[in-house]
C-alpha cells in the first residue's frame, strides 16, 4: 500500500522549505506531491529544486490559483493514476504537524477514510484565538447536525485516503473548495460505506504567511451542507464514476 503526500501550495515559499525535509524524515515511505497553483512568490521554483534532489518528491503545477478543493483533485488524480495505495492530504502552512503522520498511517492499515481530528480526545489546537476556535468548532458542529454524521471534526484538512474510496466517490463531480470541500468529501465517502476513523492531532495556527480562510469559504460551507442533505440519495447509489445531478 504505497503512500503519496499531496502538499497544495499557494505562496508558502518559507514554509515549504521547512516542511519537506520533515516529511521525508518522519515518512520516509511515503512519496511526496506538491500542487503548486503559480505561486507569484517562487514557491513552485523551490518545489522543483527541491524534487530535482529527491527522487520520492514530485511536482504537479498548475496555471493559476483555483481553490484548495481543485488543487487536491488534481493531486489525487495523479497519484491514482501512478498507482499509489494510500493518499495523504496535509497544508503545507505546518499547522499539520507532520509527527502525527505515523499514527494515521497506522490507522490506514484497518481503515478506508482516517481523520486528523482536533475535537477528539488527545486532539486540539495551538495559538487560536477565541473567535476562531468558535468558528471552527461551531462550522464542524453545524455540518454534524445538519447531515446527521457522528465525525468530531468534519472541516480538518489532514486525513488518509485509501485508493479505493477516492475512485468509488468520484473525484470529477467534487465541486467545492476551501471547507465545504473536506465537508462533502467526508459525507461522500459515509454514505457510499467506507470506514471512517478520528485520531487525535494538535493543529497550529501558522507562523508564516497568510491564511487563505475568507468569509467566501465560510458562506460557501454553510450552503453547501444543504445542497449535500438534498443530495444524499442520489450520492449513496450513484455507481462509481457516474456523477451526481449537477443541480447539486
Amino acid at each position: 500500500m504505497s503512500v503519496l503526500i499531496v502538499v497544495p501550495t499557494y505562496n508558502e515559499l518559507d514554509n515549504l522549505g521547512m516542511l519537506v525535509p520533515r516529511l521525508r524524515q518522519v515518512a520516509p515511505e511515503a512519496d511526496l506531491l506538491i500542487v503548486d497553483d503559480n505561486s507569484p512568490d517562487g514557491t513552485g521554483a523551490l518545489a522543483d529544486t527541491l524534487a530535482a534532489g529527491d527522487p520520492g518528491v514530485h511536482v504537479l503545477h498548475r496555471t493559476a490559483k483555483d481553490g484548495l478543493g481543485r488543487a487536491y483533485v488534481a493531486g489525487f488524480t495523479w497519484g491514482l493514476e501512478r498507482g499509489y495505495g494510500r493518499l495523504v492530504q496535509m497544508d503545507a502552512d505546518l499547522s499539520h504537524d507532520p509527527d502525527h503522520l505515523p499514527v494515521i498511517l497506522a490507522a490506514s492499515q484497518t481503515h478506508d477514510l482516517v481523520l486528523g481530528s482536533r475535537y477528539v480526545p488527545g486532539g486540539g489546537t495551538v495559538n487560536w484565538g477565541l473567535a476562531r476556535r468558535i468558528l471552527s468548532r461551531g462550522g464542524s458542529l453545524y455540518a454534524r447536525t445538519i447531515l446527521g454524521l457522528p465525525t468530531r471534526d468534519l472541516t480538518g484538512g489532514f486525513k488518509c485516503w485509501r485508493r479505493h474510496v477516492l475512485q468509488d466517490i468520484n473525484l470529477p463531480s467534487v465541486r467545492s473548495n476551501g471547507y465545504s470541500f473536506q465537508i462533502e468529501m467526508t459525507y461522500r465517502a459515509i454514505l457510499r460505506g467506507h470506514s471512517v476513523t478520528e485520531v487525535p492531532i494538535v493543529f497550529a495556527d501558522r507562523v508564516d504567511g497568510q491564511s487563505k480562510m475568507s468569509k467566501k469559504i465560510v458562506v460557501e460551507a454553510m450552503g453547501m451542507v444543504w445542497k449535500l442533505r438534498a443530495n444524499a440519495v442520489s450520492i449513496r447509489s450513484a455507481r462509481p464514476g457516474v456523477a451526481e445531478p449537477s443541480e447539486a
